[in-house]
């Protein structure tokens, strides 16, 4: 009996001290993924740079730029839902710049508003660099006829376009653009779920030890 009293305890005080480093190692994450999180806004908010000649995916994303030049064509209508502003769309248009044409996402156009004429002449456009990653296997393709686009599909977009595939996320425009909203890039929707993790295997840590202490005293009664 005192084997099998030993055995338990030192299975629950084991199997314990594993929960509870996956939850500390989880802390450690946390305070990792606090620290990129905090990096990405210094950058996101940092002062403006020229469009880059060769924009990379990795190394540019969220990069602020600043742009001048003309819009050009209708924009793109992405369906999207903001909270307290309900459905609408996101108007992406052309930029010609430099002999260059890229995307600029100009932002949020409430359902039933009418789409405002596009900004005429040079403008200047700051925001940040994107490539946002809004597909998966649930995404409808983009229903051409209706101009209407279920993501922000940065390459499908450039090449029905015929631009090349650099996305900008307004922040400011030197012209009048309402209605339109600009919706910039912001570390929000980047998830950190990782103080949810720590509480679970804690607390599964926890449920552990009440287990092996109920079973400890069974044995101990029988």
């Amino acid at each position: 009996m005192t084997r099998k009293l030993v055995t338990v305890s030192v299975f629950g005080l084991i199997g314990a001290a594993i929960l509870i480093s996956l939850g500390v190692w989880q802390l450690q994450r946390l305070a990792w993924k606090e620290s990129v999180l905090a990096e990405i806004d210094a950058r996101i908010a940092a002062a403006p740079v020229a469009l880059p000649a060769t924009p990379d995916p990795i190394d540019d994303r969220y990069l602020p730029v600043a742009a001048e030049g003309t819009f050009t064509g209708d924009p793109l209508r992405v369906l999207v839902s903001v909270q307290g502003s309900g459905p609408g769309y996101r108007l992406i248009s052309v930029l010609e710049t430099g002999g260059r044409r890229v995307l600029v996402d100009r932002g949020f156009l409430a359902e039933g508003v009418a789409l405002p004429p596009t900004p005429q002449g040079a403008v200047t456009v700051t925001g940040n660099l994107h490539w946002p990653d809004e597909i998966d296997s649930f995404t409808p393709d983009a229903d051409i006829a209706r101009n209407q686009w279920f993501a922000r599909d940065v390459d499908a977009m450039a090449a029905h376009l015929e631009t090349e595939p650099t996305f900008i996320v307004l922040r400011e425009i030197s012209v009048p653009d309402a209605p339109i909203t600009p919706l910039p890039v912001t570390a929000e929707g980047i998830p950190n779920n990782h103080l949810g993790y720590a509480v679970q295997w804690f607390g599964l840590a926890l449920v552990w030890l009440g287990m092996t202490a109920f079973l400890a005293w069974r044995i101990r009664r029988s």
